[in-house]
């Protein structure tokens, strides 16, 4: 069978077949933000002769390992960082198949859509359905506050991508009025950030938010930990500075000066608490508030949604801390006094809780089970329509200890079982039969939301508050988390600000 070939408005690409599923990787959306454009919004790619090679996924954007994940070193061959990769079951313009566009997640610091994790072909064949994965600019390169760049140039990456959706992916099969976008943690984030962007109009019709986090920055908190990275490195905190700087070097810099961030707790406040420096920017422009506010406004109501999140989110990082059933008490009680909307309400509602417990409650609600559960709320109180899912199936590795923890939604989406040592980590060297027939529940779900709006469980609403429990068998029932629900009912995830105090003053070098 001959390789599949598609032409494209920059150019033409060869892919390859793969299991019945054509797969192109590595074509540029925009071109590569070094030289002139580095800390630059976006823009087209030149245009090639002849056929690009599209056998293999870019490199990956600079960045430093996160946990047991570390991005393989793929060469750059001058296409940079800004590409994309496609999965189509019928390469075929009349196909008009609806189109699935991933966004990452990696706590806008890391995240590698080539990794074999987000490998998009068991999808595409089992949704029929055009998968599309890219890359955007993440850490430093992508959301840190530089003067003289635009900000969440991370985002305007995202808006590039979904712009050549719509231009290119007809010839590969896939319906531009039928896109649906997908992300996990802050790829939710940034999915969350693009329905209060204006900007995104028109460039997709449903959205699907798996743990979106809760953390938006103000812009003088974005710009005192530039200034502080930038202080390390003895350098000034703008574009022409920071442009000197090699972007691998740059992005180490800022995972060294993040390892501070608990010493700043009274500048950052509770964002403090959060393990990474980055987070969209409420800049009053690109985005010009936050999503829940814009939501309630009625942004975005003509988008379809999914929101969810997983019933114990934040025990993957305890356990990653080595503190899994072992969180001190004086933490805990820290912790709660600063997360939690009302303390002493809080430790009140779960009288029989240990400090691990709580600890994992107050960070698994505030930083992504009521901001989830909070946009869908929104997006319905502004005229939206939102379905409203938990995923309550424990992982199967470790004997079950880590629950239905943070990312063990990602392998179940894509059903792959075997891309590297975080699927592992989670589900094992050989996942059970249940965890195979949740996978495909939600494949199902997801497609066929993608396919007609419906995923297969009643919309949300203040008073039924239908939720789908995701599990091995799923079921529908009333939102479970209702305590955390009436306890956060009345917060504002609102931009973190930069308080009075030991704040570093942009000029400031050391």
């Amino acid at each position: 069978m001959p390789d599949p070939h598609v032409h494209t408005p920059a150019g033409s690409v060869r892919g390859r077949t793969e299991s019945g599923t054509a797969v192109f990787r590595g074509i540029p959306f925009a071109a590569p933000p070094v030289g002139d454009l580095r800390f630059a919004a976006p823009v087209p790619p030149r245009e090639w002769s002849g056929i690009l090679d599209a056998g293999q996924s870019g490199p990956a954007v600079p960045q430093s390992p996160m946990g047991p994940v570390v991005p393989p070193s793929r060469p750059d061959d001058g296409r940079g960082w800004l590409t994309l990769d496609v999965w189509t079951p019928r390469p075929d313009p009349g196909a008009g198949l609806p189109v699935m566009v991933w966004i990452h997640g990696g706590a806008y610091r890391a995240g590698d859509p080539g990794d074999p994790g987000y490998d998009g072909g068991r999808l595409a064949r089992a949704g029929d359905v055009v998968v599309v994965t890219f890359h955007h600019r993440v850490g430093m390169e992508g959301f840190a506050r530089i003067e003289g760049a635009p900000d969440n140039r991370g985002l305007l990456d995202d808006l590039a991508a979904l712009r050549w959706v719509q231009e290119s992916i007809t010839a590969f099969g896939g319906d531009p009025g039928r896109v649906t976008v997908f992300g996990e943690s802050a790829g939710a984030g940034a999915i969350a950030a693009l329905l209060a962007m204006p900007a995104s109009a028109g460039l997709f019709g449903r959205a699907i938010t798996q743990s979106v986090p809760g953390t938006f920055f103000t812009p003088q908190l974005a710009a005192d930990f530039t200034a502080r990275v930038a202080a390390d490195l003895g350098r000034s905190p703008d574009r022409e500075s920071l442009a000197a700087v090699e972007p691998d070097a740059l992005a180490a810099a800022g995972d060294t000066t993040a390892t501070r961030m608990r010493e700043w707790v009274g500048t950052w406040g509770p964002v403090a608490h959060n393990p990474t420096p980055y987070s969209p920017v409420v800049d009053g422009e690109i985005l010009p508030t936050t999503p829940w506010r814009a939501l309630r406004a009625g942004a975005g109501r003509g988008v379809e949604l999914i929101a969810g999140h997983n019933r114990d989110e934040f025990r993957l990082f305890v356990a990653m801390a080595g503190m899994l059933g072992a969180v001190p008490e004086e933490l805990a009680e820290t912790t709660v006094r600063a997360l939690a909307p009302d303390p002493a309400a809080f430790r009140a509602a779960f009288p029989a809780a240990g400090p691990s417990e709580l600890f994992e409650r107050v960070k698994s609600d505030w930083l992504f089970r009521m901001p989830s559960l909070r946009l869908a709320e929104e997006h319905v109180r502004g005229g939206g329509r939102a379905h409203v899912y938990e995923l309550t199936m424990a992982a199967p590795a470790a004997g079950g200890a880590l629950g239905a923890c943070h990312a063990l939604d990602v392998p179940l989406v894509f059903g792959n079982f075997d891309g590297g040592p975080m699927i592992t980590q989670l589900l094992g060297e050989e996942p059970p039969g249940t965890v195979r027939a949740v996978s495909t529940a939600m494949q199902r779900a997801w497609t066929a939301f993608a396919r007609h709006g419906d995923p297969g469980w009643p919309a949300w609403d203040d008073d039924g508050r239908a939720t789908w429990l995701v599990d091995a068998p799923p079921a529908v029932a009333a939102y479970p988390e209702e305590v955390s629900r009436r306890l956060w009912a009345e917060h504002e995830f609102a931009p973190s600000p930069l308080l009075a105090g030991d704040a570093l003053p942009s000029t400031q070098l050391r």
